[in-house]
């Protein structure tokens, strides 16, 4: 695409089309747009199907072989929402955070196993994290590999039967899911035996 001259550009609230140099079709209403860098941010309707979701796409121009605009808007956009810059500082340390403990596990030689038990533990219980490749659960409960029900040790009390109870389920959906993916499998090899 030839990238727009100067003073061209997209007003927020304008909805567009644009074709990839690889033929994905995308659509939507324009957010921002950054003529030094010919980058375009699009609110599209969300992947996931869900009404009350948008995916934001960036689109760098350089890789569009067209744009057409679909209705342009001509008058002021809206106010920018307010961010709560306090919330996402808060939420890209807890990110960060949870980045640096997966990182932590994977150097320090922790198997996948524990690294996904440590996962559905702190969806359920954020007071977690590694010590060498121990999980210590609100300083009160530690689960050594290999990581079984076995393997949780701590002051007898709702803590300790709290983490057995949430490991115990982890393995469960675990084992639950691979027999699934065997049968799943089997049933794959089955059909296309019949097929040929």
């Amino acid at each position: 695409m030839a990238a727009p001259g100067p003073g061209e550009y997209f007003s927020v609230g304008s909805h567009v089309s644009c074709l990839t140099c690889l033929g994905q079709q995308l659509q939507g209403e324009v957010v921002a747009f950054d003529y030094q860098s010919k980058m375009l941010t699009l609110k599209c309707a969300s992947s996931s199907g869900k009404p009350n979701l948008n995916d934001v796409i960036l689109i760098n121009l350089a890789y569009v072989s067209k744009v057409d605009i679909i209705h342009d808007r001509t008058e002021t956009p809206p106010p920018l929402a307010s961010l709560n810059v306090s919330k996402l500082a808060n939420r890209a340390r807890t990110e960060k955070e949870d980045k640096l403990s997966q990182a932590y596990a994977i150097s320090a030689g922790v198997s996948v196993e524990g690294q996904q038990l440590f996962q559905t533990i702190h969806k359920t219980i954020k007071d977690c994290k590694w010590q060498e490749k121990n999980i210590i659960v609100m300083d009160d409960v530690v689960i050594s590999p290999p990581y079984q029900v076995e393997n949780c040790r701590g002051k007898e009390g709702s803590a300790l039967s709290h983490v057995r109870k949430i490991v115990e389920k982890h393995f469960r959906d675990v084992e639950s899911q691979k027999s699934m993916q065997r049968s799943q499998a089997q049933q794959t090899q089955k059909d296309s035996t019949l097929s040929s």
